[in-house]
């Protein structure tokens, strides 16, 4: 078995650790994310970036280990940033990662309901990081619709407001809930598991400070 842990930095950013690799995803330039920043000194075998924009795509604040290898293996889905195709907002790329056992999804800031095509990929997913805040991505019905047809374990909400943290523009967390009221609202930043015994359920986490 491998131990995997998720830990939240807010808005999109994530890093997953399993055994003695780790991958940060979507890290956020200083001051691009109303109410949050990154902490200093993170560290990670490899950074994967969704997209070119600010709040998407620091990895250069990120120290990475590995030297440019991949110890995840990942694999990638090119989707629109919005739902015209990507004329809006440029295109997003979705990336999928193999951590021991498990298969853990970052949806990055997708736009629009995948394809059939694209969903028979994605339905392998045993952890899914999506967004759910829209105006900018997908918004929380359209998240709900995204998880019922994967039906991953274990579900991560992003890219959403809370209190003052994240922009005005996107919805509250307490909106995304009409959507899923099974969310549980953790306190933590983090959350460990066995790849073989992943946990149920739709969460958010607290960002890392």
């Amino acid at each position: 078995m491998t131990a995997v842990t998720i830990t939240s930095f807010g808005h999109s950013c994530f890093k997953i650790s399993a055994g003695d690799c780790s991958a940060v995803l979507d890290p956020y330039d200083r001051d691009s994310v109303p109410g949050i920043n990154l902490p200093e000194g993170i560290e990670a075998s490899v950074v994967y970036c969704s997209h070119g924009h600010g709040d998407h795509n620091a990895a250069h604040l990120i120290h990475e280990t590995a030297g440019g290898s991949d110890p995840f293996e990942a694999e990638f889905l090119t989707v629109p940033h919005d739902e015209a195709g990507g004329t809006l907002r440029g295109m997003n790329r979705i990336t999928i990662l193999k951590a021991g056992k498990a298969v853990i999804t970052h949806m990055g800031d997708i736009g629009r309901l995948p394809t059939e095509e694209e969903y028979a990929q994605l339905k392998k997913t045993d952890v899914l990081l999506i967004p759910c805040g829209g105006h900018y991505t997908i918004g929380a019905a359209e998240a709900a619709e995204i998880v019922r047809t994967i039906a991953p374990a274990l579900t991560i909400l992003m890219h959403f407001r809370k209190g003052s943290r994240g922009y005005g523009v996107i919805a509250d967390i307490e909106t995304v809930k009409e959507s899923f009221p099974e969310l549980k609202c953790l306190e933590e930043s983090s959350i460990q598991f066995e790849d073989t015994e992943i946990p149920h359920g739709v969460i958010t986490l607290e960002p890392k400070q």
